[in-house]
Parts: structure tokens; C-alpha cells; sequence
């Protein structure tokens, strides 16, 4: 029989199918794999994209060209542009704005054929180091009130392009996901005066069925509410409202745990497409939600398909718990 399960961060229900339970073995991994012509993100390829915006490149070489290790570019086809004005209107009863915002392709390496899993920590420290410095450039437009950072992998997860990358949004509105997690964060905080995310911290550690691995700074777990199979959650054990507040030695410690996890889930599923984003505490609004927020990331391997339930209630259904995942993403030998 099936489990209701409530997510604390968002009020939402999840249906945790416990009569399956799937373990790896029992979904069809769609190939991460995108065809294509000459690569616009490799070396040599650089008039490909619009002109960088931040790179890590030796002193002495010029803009735009090769001898990059990470290298930043305005997105091609942007969901957003750097408008001057943000110009909300009304349209009968409705409300629209300009699409105002930065939408930026973040290039993890020069290597083709190295997805993030498989870099060295060094080169995944330069990805880590070029979040925070974009988040804090973008941030300093007071028209932003987010910076959104997120990874697909694979056709299956929206990826274009197989050359390893990361893409940043910068909006002028907060997302509702976010808004759903800040609601329901500040009523916990103002009931209990606790950080939920830090209560949930020390649970997954005292229940150890969902934890996968720690170190210092990090920990990474299956949600007990999981919405998707195998699922996973890392969050910085001390409290953080902000992803741009991380110091060096938590980017040291965030990069080997994502490096980690992300090699447990490439093993233990197959190589399987994913989604990897960042949650953090908006920008330019309450500084209230430093007491009660708390970034953390979501990695989501793409194994099952949202259908018309889902659409219609609200509801995801799960067909692996997350006890399940965690326990054969923790005995993976890597």
C-alpha cells in the first residue's frame, strides 16, 4: 500500500508507491547523449558565443579566445535580456512585465567529453567559484530579486548541448517554488524559533535511513517527501541564507560531496539524465529570511515522466521510496 507523505518545505503531498519500490534496475534509462555538429562551448570554438562575461584564464591571454578553465557567456537564445526597465502593466484584469533579467551559460570546462562528475576537485572549485562570483555581480542589480542556478543533463533533463555546462537566470521576481519554501520555512521559524532546514539536518543524521554521505560542511540525503526517484538533497550543516555567503573551505567540502554524489548516481543508475539546482535566499528583499532560509541544492535524476495525476492534483508519485534510494546510493563502491 502506498504512503501520503507531507514535504515540510512546501506544504505539498507526495505519494511514495512502497508496493513497487524500484530499485535501479527498474526504470529504462533514456541516454544522456545529445547528436550534434561543431561544439560552440570547446576550444577554438569561442566566436561561436556571444563575448564572455567572466572567464578563468591565464593573465596574459585575451578575451574570447583559447587557454580558458571555465569560461562565461551570455546564453544564445536567452529566456530573459538585460533590459532597462522593468515596465509592469496591466492587460485587462491581468499583470505582465518586460522580460527583464540575465540568462548566462556557465562552461565547466574545456574538455568535451568530461561531464561535471567527472573533473577533477580542483576544476569542480573554479565551477563552484564562478556561481558565487556571478551571484554576487548579478546581485547588486537592485531590479533582481533572485539568481537562479541550475544544470540540465541530457535531452531528457533539457540539455541542448553536450558539453558540460551550468546556466544562471537572474529574475525580477522570486519563483514560486522559492515563495512556497519561504512560507512555509517562516511559519516553522516563527513556531518553533528553529531553522527547519537545520531540524532536518539533525533528523537525517539521528535516522541515518536516508542519509548517502557526509563531510564537514555537507550533508546529502533522500527526502523523506521525495518527489521524483532517487531524488537527493545537499545542505551545508551550518546555517546559510545565502549560496554567494560560501567560504573557501565550504567550497572545498561542496565540491567533493556534488563531485560524490553525482558519481553515485552516474554508477548506480546508468549514467541517467538529470536536473541539478541551487536554492537560495532572494536578493534585495526581507533580510527577515536569513533567520529561517537556508540554501541548499536539489539533484533530480530524470527516470520517470510527470502525467496527467500530477498535472491535475498537484501530487508527484514516487515508485522508489527514498530509504530505498539512499540505501543503494550509499552502498555504491566508487
Amino acid at each position: 500500500m502506498g504512503e501520503l507523505r507531507l514535504d515540510p518545505m512546501t506544504a505539498r503531498w507526495v505519494i511514495i508507491s512502497t508496493e513497487k519500490d524500484f530499485g535501479p534496475g527498474g526504470y529504462d534509462i533514456e541516454s544522456p547523449i545529445i547528436e550534434g555538429g561543431v561544439c560552440p562551448f570547446c576550444v577554438g570554438s569561442e566566436k561561436m558565443t556571444p563575448p564572455e562575461v567572466d572567464a578563468d584564464r591565464p593573465v596574459n591571454s585575451k578575451p574570447n579566445t583559447p587557454g580558458w578553465e571555465t569560461r562565461t557567456v551570455p546564453n544564445k537564445f536567452p529566456a530573459l535580456k538585460n533590459e532597462a526597465n522593468i515596465n509592469r502593466t496591466g492587460v485587462g484584469m491581468f499583470d505582465m512585465m518586460n522580460g527583464v533579467g540575465e540568462h548566462e551559460v556557465i562552461i565547466e570546462s574545456p574538455d568535451h567529453d568530461k561531464q561535471l562528475a567527472d573533473l577533477d576537485i580542483d576544476q569542480i572549485k573554479k565551477v563552484i567559484n564562478v556561481y558565487k562570483r556571478r551571484c554576487i555581480t548579478l546581485g547588486n542589480d537592485d531590479r533582481f530579486k533572485y539568481v537562479l542556478i541550475f544544470k540540465n543533463y541530457g535531452l531528457a533533463a533539457g540539455a541542448s548541448l553536450e558539453h558540460s555546462h551550468t546556466q544562471l537566470i537572474s529574475l525580477p521576481i522570486v519563483p514560486k517554488r522559492v515563495m512556497e519554501e519561504l512560507e512555509c520555512t517562516h511559519k516553522y521559524f516563527d513556531y518553533k524559533e528553529r531553522c527547519l532546514f537545520c531540524d532536518i539536518l539533525r533528523q537525517e543524521k539521528g535516522y541515518r535511513h536516508r542519509e548517502i554521505c557526509e563531510n564537514d560542511d555537507f550533508m546529502a540525503f533522500s527526502p523523506f517527501a521525495s518527489r521524483s526517484p532517487f531524488e537527493i538533497s545537499i545542505i551545508p550543516k551550518t546555517h546559510q541564507a545565502y549560496f554567494s555567503d560560501i567560504e573557501d573551505k565550504q567550497i572545498e567540502s561542496f565540491s567533493r560531496i556534488l563531485k560524490e554524489i553525482l558519481m553515485r548516481v552516474k554508477k548506480a543508475l546508468n549514467n541517467p539524465p538529470y536536473n541539478f539546482i541551487v536554492h537560495t535566499t532572494p536578493l534585495n528583499g526581507n533580510n527577515d529570511a536569513q533567520e529561517y532560509y537556508h540554501w541548499h541544492v536539489e539533484i533530480m535524476p530524470k527516470l520517470n515522466r510527470v502525467a496527467g495525476f500530477e498535472w491535475g492534483s498537484g501530487f508527484y508519485i514516487n515508485p522508489t521510496s527514498p530509504e530505498t534510494a539512499s540505501r543503494y546510493l550509499r552502498e555504491v563502491k566508487i
